[in-house]
Parts: structure tokens; sequence; C-alpha cells
């Protein structure tokens, strides 16, 4: 898959732990919209049908369509009524049963988002989501409002709960994505060989 450099990575590298496993990197410091919510299946089952991105139109209330654009790229469709607005977000950290971070490609507005998954004492899951968005313009001055922040909290929440029911009416996921991401790329347990200089001629 290709990316953009490293250099241009929107992501600070603002370190984080989870357990005593890895270190990644933290998208968000302050401003952030930050909503949870327990969803009784365990936390492999719930991280694996959040990876299955393209079912989300099925319980979101403005996700119409995911599209696969690059193992670590999809374009999004939402909106409301006839409105629609389409984006690529990129996944930038991705740790199985644990966390997955994104960042939006556009620019205006851009947003960046991580989603955490940790056991609760009930043997269920707690699923957090924290968002940034950062507007230009005038559209920036208008998301500074309290009111605006209030709606974005509105609109994560309610997709929560969205998800929330769709898991617990599913009983178990419908799919899984285990791979790991660092930086925007997908992390191979085996690295690939080495390509040959000769071409190769087509076949069949």
């Amino acid at each position: 898959m290709a990316h953009e450099d490293d250099a241009q990575q929107a992501v600070p590298n603002t370190p984080g732990t989870l357990g005593d496993r890895v270190t990644r990197r933290r998208p968000l410091r302050e401003r952030h919209v930050e909503e949870t919510v327990e969803v009784a299946v365990p936390v492999r089952t719930a991280y694996n049908q959040w990876t299955q991105f393209k079912t989300f139109p099925r319980f979101s209330a403005v996700v119409h369509a995911v599209e696969q654009v690059r193992p670590t790229v999809t374009a999004w469709t939402i909106g409301y009524g006839p409105l629609r607005h389409r984006f690529a977000v990129e996944i930038v950290e991705q740790d199985p049963d644990a966390y997955l971070a994104w960042r939006a490609l556009e620019q205006n507005p851009s947003h960046q988002g991580e989603v955490e998954f940790r056991q609760t004492e009930s043997g269920g899951t707690a699923i957090t989501v924290r968002m940034l968005l950062e507007p230009r313009g005038t559209a920036r001055i208008l998301t500074r409002s309290s009111r605006a922040a209030r709606l974005t909290a509105r609109l994560v929440r309610g997709e929560l709960v969205n998800f929330k029911r769709f898991i617990e009416g599913l009983g178990q996921e419908g799919g899984a994505w285990r791979g790991i991401i660092r930086n925007g790329r997908v992390q191979h347990d085996h690295p690939e060989p080495p390509r040959s200089r000769v071409a190769q001629w087509p076949v069949g």
C-alpha cells in the first residue's frame, strides 16, 4: 500500500501504553470529544466486529457506505437525508483487541480519532471513542463553540449505542481483521522475499 511520508504524519508522537505489551502513540490531546459505552460481548468479539468497516451502514445513522481503498485506507460516505460527504480515512495505529487510531486524509475539515477496547469486570467490553475535529476557515470558528462540541459528542454517543445494539443482537462477530498497523503500515510476520529484477512474463 502506498502511504504518505512519515514526516507528514498528522498524529503527534505522544507515547501511551497498552498494558505491558506495546507502546503506541496517542493522537488526541485536548479539545477532543470522548464517549464510552459498555457492550455485553467479549473484547475479542467487539474488536473483531468493529474492524468490519463495511458493516457500519447496517447500524449507523450517518454512515451510508464504506469502501476498502488500500489495506489501511477506507473511503467513507456519510450524511443526513439527501446530503452526502465522501472522504478517505487512514488507519495509522492498530493493535488487536486493544486499540485503533485513524486520521482523515482531507484537509477541510480534518479530523482524527481513536477507539480503545477494555475488558469489564463482567466480562464485557468498554469501548471508548475519542475524536478531534480540526476544521479550517469559518468552520474552525463555528466548531469551537460548546454547542458544536455537544452535537459532536451526541453523535458519537449515538453511534456507539447503535453499535452496542448491533453486536449484542448478533452475539458474535461477522468477520475479523487481526493485523497490526504501525505508522500507517501493516506489520507482516514474515518479511516479503526480495523481488527478482527479471521481468515476469504474463501467463494464462
